[in-house]
């Protein structure tokens, strides 16, 4: 089973977003895929009420993160996608313990960069690998990356930090699939942000399965914790 959660010291930096469109990426019939909201403000399981259908499953603020993916296992669950609230509470210690994969989105700003190392140090504490996702970046022209994107890229590599080589643009489709209780790829397959959500979770996908040994590293996204 592959555990993935989304951690960051900075609210507002797309993890519920993240979570919400890549679950419609993992969940299929023949991989059941299982969201945990540990965010009081409760945006993923807003986004799944929307949803109606009930998949892919949900659980809320469960008292122990470490027994509700036991669980998730046992119950054959092959995705497991947790939201977290922008702190260092025991909860984020306990979702990034978890863990396969800890992805931390980020802004191409001063603020949300600073946050990426407070986060990154509790994935060094617990020792789980980690990757950012660059996140909410401002469109590419001809096919190159925004000048404050590769800033942002250049210095979280400087700090020795793995960076995915794509981004999340910023794009109000994004907004308008989830109010509709839908992911990017159900709300329209062929638009750009579907492709987007495609590509990062296929990147999570490869990284996911280096960490447990199924397929080579050197295909993997993420970084292992020092």
């Amino acid at each position: 089973m592959i555990v993935i959660t989304f951690a960051s010291r900075k609210g507002g930096s797309g993890k519920s977003t993240l979570a919400a469109h890549l679950a419609t990426c993992a969940a299929k019939p023949s991989r059941p895929t299982l969201l945990i909201d540990t965010d009081t403000q409760g945006s993923l399981s807003l986004w799944h009420d929307l949803r109606g259908t009930g998949e892919p499953s949900l659980k809320r603020n469960p008292r122990s993160i470490e027994d509700t993916v036991k669980a998730a296992k046992d119950e054959g669950f092959e995705y497991v996608l947790i939201d977290t609230p922008p702190s260092k509470t025991g909860v984020v210690v306990d979702a990034i313990r978890a863990s396969t994969l800890v992805i931390i989105p980020a802004r191409a700003s001063l603020f949300d960069l600073s946050a990426v190392r407070e986060t990154i140090d509790l994935c060094r504490q617990v020792r789980r690998p980690y990757a950012v996702v660059i996140n909410s970046a401002p469109a590419k022209r001809e096919e190159a990356e925004s000048p404050i994107v590769t800033e942002a890229r250049e210095g979280l590599q400087g700090l020795k930090v793995p960076v995915w080589n794509g981004q999340i643009t910023n794009r109000s489709f994004y907004s308008l699939a989830l109010a509709q209780g839908q992911g990017a790829r159900e709300y329209d397959a062929e638009s750009l942000a579907a492709e987007e959500m495609n590509q990062l979770f296929a990147a999570i996908d490869r990284s996911a399965k280096a960490v447990k040994g199924l397929i080579s590293s050197s295909t993997g996204m993420h970084k292992l914790a020092a």
